[in-house]
Protein backbone atom coordinates (compact mmCIF):
# COMPACT_ATOMS: atom_id res chain seq x y z
CA UNK A 1 0.00 0.00 0.00
CA UNK A 2 1.30 3.62 -0.79
CA UNK A 3 -0.24 6.88 -0.39
CA UNK A 4 -1.69 8.86 -3.35
CA UNK A 5 -4.42 11.45 -4.27
CA UNK A 6 -7.51 10.30 -5.40
CA UNK A 7 -9.72 11.59 -7.60
CA UNK A 8 -12.83 9.69 -7.10
CA UNK A 9 -14.97 11.56 -9.56
CA UNK A 10 -14.91 14.51 -11.91
CA UNK A 11 -15.95 17.24 -9.46
CA UNK A 12 -15.72 15.46 -6.22
CA UNK A 13 -12.85 16.74 -3.86
CA UNK A 14 -9.17 15.03 -3.77
CA UNK A 15 -8.88 12.28 -1.52
CA UNK A 16 -5.61 11.34 0.07
CA UNK A 17 -5.31 7.83 0.36
CA UNK A 18 -3.75 4.75 0.81
CA UNK A 19 -4.01 2.53 -2.89
CA UNK A 20 -2.69 -1.15 -3.22
CA UNK A 21 -0.18 -0.76 -6.35
CA UNK A 22 0.77 -4.14 -8.29
CA UNK A 23 4.30 -5.12 -8.84
CA UNK A 24 5.26 -3.88 -12.59
CA UNK A 25 4.31 -6.74 -15.54
CA UNK A 26 5.98 -6.68 -18.73
CA UNK A 27 7.23 -3.79 -20.10
CA UNK A 28 6.46 -1.92 -16.65
CA UNK A 29 8.34 -0.08 -14.76
CA UNK A 30 8.12 0.77 -10.62
CA UNK A 31 9.00 4.17 -9.62
CA UNK A 32 9.44 5.34 -6.15
CA UNK A 33 8.45 9.57 -6.53
CA UNK A 34 10.99 12.23 -5.09
CA UNK A 35 8.81 14.98 -5.78
CA UNK A 36 5.70 16.16 -8.45
CA UNK A 37 5.16 19.47 -9.68
CA UNK A 38 0.81 20.39 -9.69
CA UNK A 39 -0.05 21.71 -12.81
CA UNK A 40 -3.12 23.36 -14.15
CA UNK A 41 -3.60 20.35 -16.42
CA UNK A 42 -4.36 18.24 -12.94
CA UNK A 43 -6.85 20.78 -11.90
CA UNK A 44 -8.47 20.43 -15.20
CA UNK A 45 -9.19 17.02 -15.00
CA UNK A 46 -10.82 17.58 -11.63
CA UNK A 47 -13.16 19.76 -13.55
CA UNK A 48 -14.03 18.09 -16.49
CA UNK A 49 -12.14 20.17 -18.93
CA UNK A 50 -9.54 17.27 -19.60
CA UNK A 51 -11.67 14.18 -19.51
CA UNK A 52 -10.28 10.81 -18.37
CA UNK A 53 -11.64 7.86 -16.83
CA UNK A 54 -12.44 8.15 -12.68
CA UNK A 55 -11.73 7.25 -10.17
CA UNK A 56 -8.04 8.14 -10.41
CA UNK A 57 -4.99 9.12 -9.40
CA UNK A 58 -3.73 12.28 -10.73
CA UNK A 59 -0.10 13.65 -10.98
CA UNK A 60 1.77 13.88 -14.70
CA UNK A 61 4.78 15.60 -13.82
CA UNK A 62 7.38 13.97 -11.78
CA UNK A 63 10.93 11.89 -11.07
CA UNK A 64 11.97 9.50 -9.18
CA UNK A 65 14.20 6.09 -8.47
CA UNK A 66 13.69 2.68 -10.20
CA UNK A 67 12.46 0.12 -8.22
CA UNK A 68 11.90 -2.48 -9.91
CA UNK A 69 11.20 -3.04 -13.68
CA UNK A 70 9.14 -5.99 -15.88
CA UNK A 71 10.10 -8.17 -18.11
CA UNK A 72 11.83 -7.23 -21.48
CA UNK A 73 12.57 -3.66 -19.70
CA UNK A 74 16.16 -2.60 -20.81
CA UNK A 75 17.00 1.16 -20.48
CA UNK A 76 16.53 1.40 -16.97
CA UNK A 77 17.38 -0.42 -13.94
CA UNK A 78 16.36 -0.92 -10.22
CA UNK A 79 18.68 2.18 -8.28
CA UNK A 80 18.56 4.96 -11.45
CA UNK A 81 17.43 7.80 -11.69
CA UNK A 82 14.02 8.44 -14.18
CA UNK A 83 11.83 11.66 -15.35
CA UNK A 84 8.18 10.48 -16.56
CA UNK A 85 6.56 11.19 -19.60
CA UNK A 86 2.85 11.61 -19.44
CA UNK A 87 2.34 11.32 -23.21
CA UNK A 88 4.64 8.64 -24.36
CA UNK A 89 4.60 8.34 -28.60
CA UNK A 90 3.88 4.72 -29.49
CA UNK A 91 6.36 5.56 -32.84
CA UNK A 92 3.18 4.04 -35.46
CA UNK A 93 0.52 6.02 -35.81
CA UNK A 94 0.62 8.66 -38.77
CA UNK A 95 1.61 11.53 -36.56
CA UNK A 96 4.51 9.77 -35.23
CA UNK A 97 5.38 8.37 -38.97
CA UNK A 98 5.29 12.28 -39.52
CA UNK A 99 7.73 13.02 -36.62
CA UNK A 100 5.08 14.96 -34.63
CA UNK A 101 5.53 12.49 -31.84
CA UNK A 102 3.68 15.09 -29.23
CA UNK A 103 0.37 14.57 -31.73
CA UNK A 104 0.70 10.59 -31.03
CA UNK A 105 -2.72 9.24 -31.43
CA UNK A 106 -2.09 6.46 -28.27
CA UNK A 107 -0.41 9.42 -26.23
CA UNK A 108 -2.79 9.08 -23.63
CA UNK A 109 -4.08 5.04 -24.30
CA UNK A 110 -2.92 3.58 -21.21
CA UNK A 111 -5.32 6.24 -18.67
CA UNK A 112 -7.71 4.01 -19.28
CA UNK A 113 -6.25 0.85 -17.57
CA UNK A 114 -6.59 -0.40 -14.64
CA UNK A 115 -3.38 1.06 -12.39
CA UNK A 116 -4.00 0.63 -8.33
CA UNK A 117 -7.06 0.14 -6.26
CA UNK A 118 -8.40 1.14 -3.38
CA UNK A 119 -8.29 -0.75 0.46
CA UNK A 120 -12.00 -1.69 -0.66
CA UNK A 121 -10.57 -3.21 -4.14
CA UNK A 122 -12.49 -0.49 -6.53
CA UNK A 123 -10.22 -0.04 -9.48
CA UNK A 124 -8.49 3.33 -10.19
CA UNK A 125 -7.02 4.87 -13.43
CA UNK A 126 -3.67 6.53 -13.85
CA UNK A 127 -5.25 10.29 -14.68
CA UNK A 128 -2.29 11.30 -17.55
CA UNK A 129 -0.83 7.50 -17.27
CA UNK A 130 1.78 8.17 -14.57
CA UNK A 131 -0.23 8.54 -11.43
CA UNK A 132 2.83 10.89 -10.05
CA UNK A 133 0.74 12.12 -7.03
CA UNK A 134 2.07 8.39 -5.06
CA UNK A 135 4.52 7.94 -3.36
CA UNK A 136 5.10 4.87 -5.77
CA UNK A 137 3.92 4.31 -9.33
CA UNK A 138 4.05 1.68 -11.87
CA UNK A 139 4.40 2.32 -15.39
CA UNK A 140 4.95 1.79 -18.64
CA UNK A 141 8.65 1.79 -19.92
CA UNK A 142 8.13 4.13 -22.47
CA UNK A 143 6.42 6.51 -20.31
CA UNK A 144 10.20 6.43 -18.57
CA UNK A 145 13.08 8.61 -19.37
CA UNK A 146 16.48 8.18 -17.84
CA UNK A 147 17.28 10.89 -15.73
CA UNK A 148 19.74 13.41 -16.70
CA UNK A 149 22.95 13.35 -15.27
CA UNK A 150 23.93 16.10 -12.46
CA UNK A 151 20.41 17.15 -12.06
CA UNK A 152 18.44 16.64 -8.56
CA UNK A 153 15.57 14.04 -8.70
CA UNK A 154 13.28 16.95 -7.22
CA UNK A 155 14.41 19.76 -9.70
CA UNK A 156 14.28 16.84 -12.57
CA UNK A 157 10.63 16.25 -11.60
CA UNK A 158 9.87 19.84 -13.22
CA UNK A 159 11.25 18.55 -16.47
CA UNK A 160 8.71 16.48 -17.22
CA UNK A 161 5.75 18.97 -17.98
CA UNK A 162 6.34 22.28 -17.16
CA UNK A 163 9.91 22.89 -18.55
CA UNK A 164 9.73 21.14 -21.84
CA UNK A 165 6.29 22.85 -22.55
CA UNK A 166 7.70 26.13 -21.94
CA UNK A 167 10.79 25.43 -23.68
CA UNK A 168 9.17 23.53 -26.77
CA UNK A 169 6.85 26.67 -26.87
CA UNK A 170 9.25 29.15 -27.65
CA UNK A 171 11.78 26.88 -29.71
CA UNK A 172 9.60 24.14 -31.48
CA UNK A 173 6.26 26.08 -31.68
CA UNK A 174 7.01 30.00 -31.94
CA UNK A 175 10.59 29.73 -32.79
CA UNK A 176 11.54 32.28 -31.26
CA UNK A 177 14.92 34.14 -32.83
CA UNK A 178 17.94 36.37 -31.50
CA UNK A 179 16.74 39.95 -31.48
CA UNK A 180 13.00 39.16 -31.17
CA UNK A 181 10.35 40.33 -29.13
CA UNK A 182 7.80 37.72 -27.18
CA UNK A 183 4.95 39.14 -24.70
CA UNK A 184 4.15 35.99 -22.34
CA UNK A 185 0.56 35.70 -21.06
CA UNK A 186 0.18 33.91 -17.82
CA UNK A 187 3.12 33.52 -15.07
CA UNK A 188 2.46 30.27 -13.48
CA UNK A 189 5.04 27.48 -13.86
CA UNK A 190 4.77 26.95 -17.24
CA UNK A 191 5.07 30.81 -18.10
CA UNK A 192 7.97 31.31 -15.82
CA UNK A 193 9.24 28.11 -18.17
CA UNK A 194 8.81 30.16 -20.97
CA UNK A 195 10.20 33.68 -20.26
CA UNK A 196 12.89 31.40 -18.91
CA UNK A 197 13.38 29.84 -22.51
CA UNK A 198 12.57 33.17 -24.19
CA UNK A 199 15.66 34.72 -22.66
CA UNK A 200 18.02 31.74 -23.60
CA UNK A 201 16.72 31.64 -26.94
CA UNK A 202 18.08 35.29 -27.05
CA UNK A 203 14.66 37.89 -27.02
CA UNK A 204 15.90 41.77 -27.10
CA UNK A 205 12.32 42.35 -24.85
CA UNK A 206 10.63 39.68 -23.03
CA UNK A 207 6.87 41.33 -21.59
CA UNK A 208 5.49 39.21 -18.77
CA UNK A 209 1.26 39.47 -18.64
CA UNK A 210 -0.56 38.32 -15.35
CA UNK A 211 -3.24 39.70 -13.46
CA UNK A 212 -0.99 39.58 -10.15
CA UNK A 213 1.05 42.49 -9.40
CA UNK A 214 2.71 40.11 -6.73
CA UNK A 215 4.36 38.14 -9.49
CA UNK A 216 6.28 40.84 -11.22
CA UNK A 217 9.50 39.76 -9.04
CA UNK A 218 9.20 36.13 -10.26
CA UNK A 219 8.88 37.35 -13.82
CA UNK A 220 11.66 39.33 -13.76
CA UNK A 221 14.37 37.00 -11.83
CA UNK A 222 12.68 34.45 -14.47
CA UNK A 223 14.53 37.13 -17.70
CA UNK A 224 11.34 39.12 -18.32
CA UNK A 225 11.98 42.60 -18.61
CA UNK A 226 9.13 44.30 -18.10
CA UNK A 227 6.03 43.61 -16.79
CA UNK A 228 2.69 44.44 -17.25
CA UNK A 229 -0.55 43.46 -14.94
CA UNK A 230 -3.83 42.55 -17.19
CA UNK A 231 -6.26 44.82 -18.16
CA UNK A 232 -8.15 46.05 -21.21
CA UNK A 233 -4.95 48.18 -22.58
CA UNK A 234 -2.89 45.34 -22.08
CA UNK A 235 -2.12 45.04 -26.59
CA UNK A 236 -1.93 49.06 -26.36
CA UNK A 237 0.50 48.41 -23.33
CA UNK A 238 2.60 45.98 -25.30
CA UNK A 239 2.88 47.38 -28.31
CA UNK A 240 4.06 50.36 -26.37
CA UNK A 241 7.12 48.62 -25.37
CA UNK A 242 7.65 47.07 -28.14
CA UNK A 243 8.60 50.57 -30.73
CA UNK A 244 4.95 50.38 -31.18
CA UNK A 245 4.44 47.65 -33.68
CA UNK A 246 3.30 44.90 -31.41
CA UNK A 247 5.42 41.91 -30.03
CA UNK A 248 7.14 39.36 -32.53
CA UNK A 249 5.73 36.59 -30.59
CA UNK A 250 3.05 35.73 -27.85
CA UNK A 251 2.93 32.82 -25.88
CA UNK A 252 -0.54 32.21 -24.16
CA UNK A 253 -0.45 29.76 -21.23
CA UNK A 254 -3.89 30.56 -19.41
CA UNK A 255 -6.48 29.21 -21.98
CA UNK A 256 -9.02 31.80 -21.97
CA UNK A 257 -10.36 33.48 -24.86
CA UNK A 258 -10.17 36.86 -23.78
CA UNK A 259 -6.55 36.13 -23.03
CA UNK A 260 -6.20 34.18 -26.39
CA UNK A 261 -7.55 36.91 -28.36
CA UNK A 262 -4.87 39.96 -26.09
CA UNK A 263 -2.40 37.71 -26.69
CA UNK A 264 -3.06 37.74 -30.55
CA UNK A 265 -3.79 41.80 -30.38
CA UNK A 266 -0.17 41.93 -28.87
CA UNK A 267 1.78 40.66 -31.80
CA UNK A 268 2.57 42.78 -34.67
CA UNK A 269 1.62 42.61 -38.62
CA UNK A 270 2.99 39.25 -39.30
CA UNK A 271 3.60 37.90 -36.01
CA UNK A 272 2.99 34.39 -34.46
CA UNK A 273 0.75 33.58 -31.33
CA UNK A 274 1.70 30.13 -29.45
CA UNK A 275 -1.25 29.06 -27.33
CA UNK A 276 -0.22 26.80 -24.57
CA UNK A 277 -3.37 26.76 -22.44
CA UNK A 278 -5.58 24.59 -22.28
CA UNK A 279 -8.88 26.32 -22.30
CA UNK A 280 -12.75 24.61 -22.17
CA UNK A 281 -14.56 24.36 -24.99
CA UNK A 282 -17.04 27.15 -23.90
CA UNK A 283 -14.33 29.55 -24.46
CA UNK A 284 -14.91 30.82 -27.89
CA UNK A 285 -12.14 32.65 -29.51
CA UNK A 286 -13.45 34.81 -32.69
CA UNK A 287 -12.29 36.96 -35.40
CA UNK A 288 -13.19 38.55 -38.49
CA UNK A 289 -11.86 37.67 -42.03
CA UNK A 290 -10.90 40.96 -42.73
CA UNK A 291 -8.66 41.25 -39.72
CA UNK A 292 -6.97 38.23 -40.36
CA UNK A 293 -5.91 39.10 -44.12
CA UNK A 294 -4.80 42.45 -42.83
CA UNK A 295 -2.93 41.56 -40.14
CA UNK A 296 -0.91 38.50 -41.65
CA UNK A 297 -0.51 37.39 -38.19
CA UNK A 298 -0.47 32.99 -37.54
CA UNK A 299 -2.10 31.66 -34.34
CA UNK A 300 -1.26 28.04 -33.38
CA UNK A 301 -1.54 25.60 -30.78
CA UNK A 302 1.51 23.87 -28.93
CA UNK A 303 0.76 20.59 -27.35
CA UNK A 304 3.48 19.20 -24.84
CA UNK A 305 6.00 22.15 -26.33
CA UNK A 306 5.56 20.32 -30.05
CA UNK A 307 8.83 18.50 -28.03
CA UNK A 308 9.57 14.93 -28.66
CA UNK A 309 10.97 14.62 -24.79
CA UNK A 310 13.77 12.16 -26.36
CA UNK A 311 15.15 14.36 -27.72
CA UNK A 312 14.99 17.74 -25.97
CA UNK A 313 15.44 16.64 -22.53
CA UNK A 314 19.07 16.57 -22.84
CA UNK A 315 19.74 19.97 -24.66
CA UNK A 316 17.42 21.40 -21.86
CA UNK A 317 19.41 19.59 -18.63
CA UNK A 318 22.65 21.40 -20.22
CA UNK A 319 21.19 24.02 -20.44
CA UNK A 320 20.06 23.58 -16.42
CA UNK A 321 23.86 22.14 -16.12
CA UNK A 322 25.68 25.08 -17.67
CA UNK A 323 23.57 27.49 -15.21
CA UNK A 324 20.98 29.28 -17.73
CA UNK A 325 17.85 27.79 -17.16
CA UNK A 326 17.36 27.80 -13.09
CA UNK A 327 14.41 24.89 -12.44
CA UNK A 328 14.53 26.04 -9.04
CA UNK A 329 12.96 29.54 -9.56
CA UNK A 330 10.00 27.80 -11.17
CA UNK A 331 9.23 26.61 -7.71
CA UNK A 332 7.44 29.13 -5.25
CA UNK A 333 5.87 26.52 -3.00
CA UNK A 334 6.95 22.53 -1.67
CA UNK A 335 4.27 20.91 -0.37
CA UNK A 336 3.74 17.14 1.00
CA UNK A 337 0.53 15.02 -0.42
CA UNK A 338 -1.91 16.33 1.92
CA UNK A 339 -1.18 20.15 0.92
CA UNK A 340 -2.08 19.64 -2.97
CA UNK A 341 -6.32 20.73 -2.61
CA UNK A 342 -4.57 23.97 -0.91
CA UNK A 343 -1.98 23.87 -4.11
CA UNK A 344 -5.10 23.43 -6.23
CA UNK A 345 -6.71 26.91 -4.56
CA UNK A 346 -3.53 29.01 -4.72
CA UNK A 347 -3.35 28.20 -8.38
CA UNK A 348 -7.26 29.30 -9.13
CA UNK A 349 -6.56 32.17 -6.80
CA UNK A 350 -3.76 32.82 -9.27
CA UNK A 351 -1.45 33.33 -6.93
CA UNK A 352 2.36 32.10 -6.96
CA UNK A 353 4.43 29.39 -9.43
CA UNK A 354 4.62 25.59 -9.30
CA UNK A 355 3.75 23.97 -6.02
CA UNK A 356 6.02 20.91 -5.76
CA UNK A 357 5.41 17.85 -3.91
CA UNK A 358 8.33 16.21 -2.01
CA UNK A 359 8.36 12.96 -0.80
Amino acid sequence: MVRAAVLPAVGAPLEITDIALPEPGPGQVRIRLAAAGVCHSDLSLTDGTMRVPVPAVLGHEGAGTVVSVGEGVTHVAPGAGAVLNWAPSCGQCHHCLLGEVWLCASALSGAGAVHARTADGTPLHPGLNVAAFAEETVVAANCVLPAPDGIPLTDAALLGCAVLTGYGAVHHSARVREGETVVVFGIGGVGLAVLQSARIAGASTVVAVDVSPEKEELARAAGATDYLVASATTAKDVRRLTGGHGADVAVECVGRAVTIRTAWESTRRGGRTTVVGIGGKDQQVTFNALELFHWGRTLSGCVYGNCDPARDLPVIAEHVRAGRFDLGALVTERITLDGIPAAFDTMVAGRGGRALIVF
